[in-house]
This record gives structure tokens, sequence and C-alpha cells, in this order.
């Protein structure tokens, strides 16, 4: 019996049926949905036939462009795990006064808000900006993939494996209740003895290796794959956006994987890195922690950036103003954003020089973000302004975040952020940024560059619905908050006392309501935009008479993007080609060296999660065999050299000649 016990302990450890909450009925409703759901989808594909032209098109896919639209699924599908997350909270407060207790109790509280936060940001807006970044980089620098295509599917895969643990603490054991930063000593073993700090740990430990590598994946292909003539200063400026982006990735990410290491040698071993005694300190954590955090709002904004600087272009038909200006606030932003993250703990008590010196910083920061709304705003004026919904997003963002930034140099002033700083005015304020700048950002690029992924427009009216919905319900949802905060009423709580607020969280719950109509609308507009198509097509490859490269190919682009690597002479290259008139060459094609799919990315990245699921729930035995099997799968995938083919030439004129007749009979 004995020896039964510990063979047990080695191969489940902490494991058992009573880490499967049946004593929750929301989550075993949630399960039942899910479980059904799934199966559905199983039962359609298997029906259909789709497993084996979805594993060889997709799961082992290294196209950028199928890579970029995975990453943005991966997104919708956490966005709308995330939200329940929010209207569940915004419901709970909206009720719970009093004597009423509302429907959340405090422990499964504090995990849903953890949740929310970690999901919104590492599984949301992450995958969003990657997404993008992914489809369009390449193209609009005139290479034909990213530098290393098979690293590119085994970030995407540690991504969404990454997610994938975070959706099974709903399932199986519990997720963190500490915030999502997880701050000790809430997070050490003594108050979090539970698995809810090691799921948090390990799948952003797993996810943040995929981003690293991703980030390294596109400063290479920026840096070295740029068609010829195309210099720094002839960059789109998306394209500078996201260098800056991934450089931020590349320097900060590692920052965070340290600090969760030392972490989980606090939990797991004993050390002392962030305890109150033997030598630790938490505040060290929280440094590290927002070393990291704070540049990665700015890599989560500095795409949201450098799309609305394709977007407004386009549809006011002017070329961009002040280019030079938006490069050098972009990368002015980039270093900047190193010097400021003691703001987020203004009362940690390190004295007024110190306070004084990162107020300063954050106000700086501002200026080069305020000088790129006003390069935005001098490029509508006078311009012939259309109002598309990629343009709807932009001009909704240029309120809203301006009203965002307003109120984070308020926070600056150590002063009022020592009033403000555990508030829901924070709530609102980092809403106001995040929501108002990069999901409004991400919903213009998915709108822009929709036709160019599959050659047809979303349905406008459902974009435009969704546009409207987000936009006043977020001022529904967070406004009311800024006035709580004002009022004193601090965050994290799911229950007050006080009856004169519950007005505000109604309003709020109220704004989250139109913001879940904006969602629902947005999906309707890719369903509406499927089943009207042939209507929407674009056969052109340019439904906006865009000014950069990745506009010149056709759309949906072929495999290999360019038949010819293009030759720049021009910040806009495709409104140059245009105005020079391009032609299409007929001849001269030699066979494309391409690389073959390969699906080693997504079974090393499954066995990154498996061995991340053995060390949540100490597992020993099955996370030795796991991380042997992880080395021992990279290992064989690097001596398997039998990945290139070529696409012959004359398979490359039948498409160029198919394409040139379809832009002639379009003329």
């Amino acid at each position: 019996m004995l020896e039964s016990n510990h063979t047990d302990h080695w191969l489940l450890g902490r494991l058992g049926l009573d880490s499967i909450p049946f004593h929750e009925p929301i989550l075993v409703a949630t399960f039942i949905a899910v479980a059904l759901g799934g199966l559905a989808v199983l039962s359609l594909m298997t029906y259909f036939r789709l497993w084996g032209p979805f594993w060889r098109n997709w799961v082992t896919s290294i196209d950028h462009k199928r890579i970029g639209i995975m990453y943005i699924v991966l997104a919708v599908i956490m966005l709308l795990r995330g939200f329940a997350d929010a209207v569940m909270m915004r419901a709970q407060q909206a009720i719970a006064f009093g004597d009423q207790a509302g429907f959340l109790p405090p422990h499964h509280y504090d995990q849903v808000f953890t949740a929310h936060g970690v999901i919104m940001i590492f599984f949301v807006a992450m995958p969003l900006v990657t997404g993008l970044m992914n489809y369009v980089v390449p193209m609009q620098i005139g290479a034909r993939d990213v530098a290393f295509p098979f690293l590119n599917n085994f970030s995407f895969w540690m991504t969404t494996f990454g997610a994938g643990l975070v959706m099974a603490s709903l399932f199986i054991g519990e997720f963190a209740k500490t915030g999502w930063l997880a701050y000790p000593p809430l997070s050490g073993i003594l108050n979090s003895p539970d698995v809810g700090v090691d799921y948090y740990i390990w799948a952003l430990q797993v996810a943040g290796v995929g981003t690293l590598l991703s980030g390294v994946n596109l400063i290479v292909t920026i840096v070295k794959m740029r068609a010829p003539g195309m210099n720094y200063m002839k960059m789109p400026v998306f394209a500078w956006t996201s260098l800056c982006t991934n450089v931020l990735i590349v320097v900060t990410f590692p920052i965070l994987t340290a600090a969760l290491a030392l972490l989980s040698l606090d939990r797991y071993v004993g050390t002392n890195f962030f305890t109150n005694d033997l030598g630790g300190n938490p505040m060290l954590y929280v440094n590290l922690i927002w070393i990291w955090g704070h540049p990665e709002v700015y890599i989560l904004i500095l795409p949201a950036f450098g799309v609305f600087s394709e977007v407004v272009p386009t549809f006011t038909g002017k070329r961009l103003f002040g280019y030079k200006s938006m490069v050098y606030a972009t990368v002015c932003i980039t270093v900047l954003s190193y010097l400021v993250w003691l703001h987020h703990f203004f009362t940690m008590g390190s004295g007024a020089s110190v306070n004084t010196f990162f107020g300063i910083t954050t106000m700086i920061i501002s200026i080069p973000t305020g000088a790129k709304i006003f390069n935005w705003l001098f490029t509508m004026y006078r311009g012939r302004i259309r109002f598309e919904v990629p343009m709807l997003w932009t001009m909704g963002f240029m309120v809203t975040f301006v009203i965002g930034g307003m109120t984070g140099v308020l926070l600056a002033v150590p002063p009022a952020d020592f009033v403000l700083h555990n508030s829901l005015f924070l709530i609102a304020h980092f809403h106001n940024v995040i929501i108002g700048g990069v999901v409004f950002g991400m919903f213009a690029g998915i709108t822009y560059w929709f036709p160019k992924a599959f050659g047809y427009k979303l349905d406008p009216f459902w974009g435009k619905c969704s546009f409207w919905f987000w936009c006043i319900g977020f001022y529904f949802a967070f406004m009311p908050l800024y006035v709580l905060g004002l009022m004193g009423v601090t965050r994290r709580m799911s229950h007050f006392d006080d009856p004169s607020l519950q007005i505000w969280f109604v309003v709020a719950a109220f704004g989250a309501a139109l913001i879940a109509l904006g969602i629902a609308s947005f999906i309707a507009s890719i369903f509406f935009g499927f089943l009207k198509r042939e209507q929407l097509r674009d056969v052109t490859g340019d439904p906006w008479n865009g000014r950069t490269l990745e506009w010149s190919t056709s759309s949906p682009p072929p495999d290999y993007n360019f038949a010819f690597t293009p030759v720049v002479h021009d910040l806009d290259a495709w409104a140059d080609m245009k105005k020079n008139g391009y032609q299409r060459p007929l001849g001269g094609f030699v066979d494309i060296h391409m690389p073959k799919n390969t699906g080693a990315g997504f079974i090393i990245a499954a066995l990154s999660a498996l061995l991340g699921f053995a060390l949540v729930w100490h597992m020993w035995l099955i996370a030795g065999v796991a991380f042997v099997a992880t080395i021992a799968a990279a290992i064989i995938h690097t001596f398997n050299y039998n990945r290139d083919y070529y696409i012959p030439a004359e398979d490359v004129v039948r498409t160029e000649e198919q394409r040139t007749r379809l832009l002639a009979s379009h003329v």
C-alpha cells in the first residue's frame, strides 16, 4: 500500500478527483458547454473529412500568412473567454451590495479577475499584435516569408499551448487568486499553497518562450530581408513600429522569464528571493515584473500606432504627414518606455527624488505620443476622408486614447497617484488606453487587411455596428469607474456596503453589455461577409487604394508572395508603382525555393505544455519524461534536413498570367 501511494505520488502528484470543481455550478455548466461545443466541432470535422487538410495546411504550416491568421483566430477565441470573465465581474459588482452576496464566492471572484487580466494581455492583445505583424510585415518589406519559418510555427504553438494551460485551470484545479501580476508574498507558497499560481507561472513561461522567439524572428526579418531600395527611412510606419515592438519583446521578456523562474524556485524548493525574511524582498519582484510590464504596454500600443499610420493616409488620399517625426517618435517611445516602470508603485516608499525622476520621465513620454496624434490630424487636414470601418476605428481611437493619455499624465504626478493608485480610477485609465488604443487599433487592422488575406471585405454594416457598440459601450463601462475612483472606491472588491455606489456599477454593467454586442457584431461581420463574399469580393487586390507594398500582391497572396522581388523607390511603394505604370512581368520566371511544412513545432510545443502541466501538479515522473521527450524532439527536428521544395517556374507563370488577366478584365 505504501509502495502504491509512492508510485501515485510520482505519477499523479497532487492531481485527484477532488481537483475537479464539482462544487462550482458555474464551472460545471461551463465545462459541459465547452465539451458539447468541442464534440460538435470534432464531429463536423470528421464528417466533412477536414482533419487531413487541417493538419497539412494549418497545423504544420510555416507560411507566415497562415500563422498570422491562426494567431488572430486564437485571440478572438480567447477574447470570448476573457470577456466572459469581465461580464461576470461587472454583474457581480452590480448586484453585490449590503445583504446581497452576489453569485460569485470571493475565492472564485479573485480567480476570475486574475484570469481576465492574464488572458486579455497575454492571450488576446499579444496574439492580435503578433498575428498582424506576422501577416503584414514580410509583404510590406518585400520578403517571401519571415527569416526563420519553422521558428514562426513553433512560436505560435507555444503561445497556443500556454493559453491551453490557462483554460485547463478552469476545469482541473483552479487559477491564481493574486491579480494578473502575481505579487508576492500573496503568490508565495505560504499564502497560495494551491496550484493556481503554478498554472500562472507555467502558462506564462510556455507562452513567453513563443513570444520571445517570435520577436527574434521578426527583428531579423526586418533588418535582413527588406526589398532592394528599401532603406530604413523608406520602411512603412507599421514595419517601423513592428521593429521597435520586437526589440522591446527581445529585451523585456527574458526579464519576465527570470522573475517567474525565481518565483517558482521560491515555491518549489524554498528559496527566499521574494520573501520578507532570510534576505529576500517582495519589492525585487515588483521591480522586475514592471521593468517587463511597462514596456509591455508599448509592445501592445506601438503596432496599433503603426496600423493607424497605414489607415489614415489610405482613407484621406494623402501621404502621411511628418513621416520622419513619426519614426523618431516611435524610437523615442521605445527608449523612454524603459525609464518609467516605477510609476506603477510610487507608494513603495522610494523617496521624493526617485518618484520625481519617474514622474518627469512619464510626462516626457507623452510628448512623442502626442506628436503622433498631431501627425494623423495634419494628414487628415484637407484630405478626402472616407468614413470606412477602419477609419471609424481610427477616429474613435483618437478621442478615446487621448482621454486615457491625459489621465495617465495625471497619475504620473506622485501626490495624485498616492490618492488614486489602488482605486477604480486606475482601472478606468488602464482600460482607456488598452481598449481605446490597442483593441481599436487591432480591429482597424483586421478590417483593413482582411480583404488582403481572404479576397473579400468584412460586412461593412456589421463592422460599423461593432464600432459603435464598442465605442459607446466603453464610455458607459469605464467613465463611471473614473467617478468611483475619485470617490475613493478601491479595486479588486467583489462586494460593497454603501448602496449609493450601486447605480454607478449598474451603468458600468450596461456598458459591458454594449461591448458584448460589439463583439457579437464583429463576429457577425465575419459571418455575413463570408455569405456575401461574391458581392464584397475584391479583384484588384487593393480595395482601399492602399499605398504600401503588400497591396501589390493578389488577394489572397500566393504562397511565395512575390514572383519577383520588388525594387522600392519611394516610401509609398505601391502608390509609386501605380503612378509609374507598374506592369506585372510575364517572362524571366525561375523556380521558387520554399521550405516544407512540418509538425515538429506542434509536437515540441505540446510536449512543453505537458511538461508545464506536470510541474503544476508535481507529477515528477511525467515531467521528467516530457522534458526528455521535448529535448529529443528538438534534436530530431534539427537533423531533419529534408524540409525544402521548389514551386516550378511554369506554375508561377500560370498564376501570374491569371492574375494579369483578372486585373485587365476588371479595368
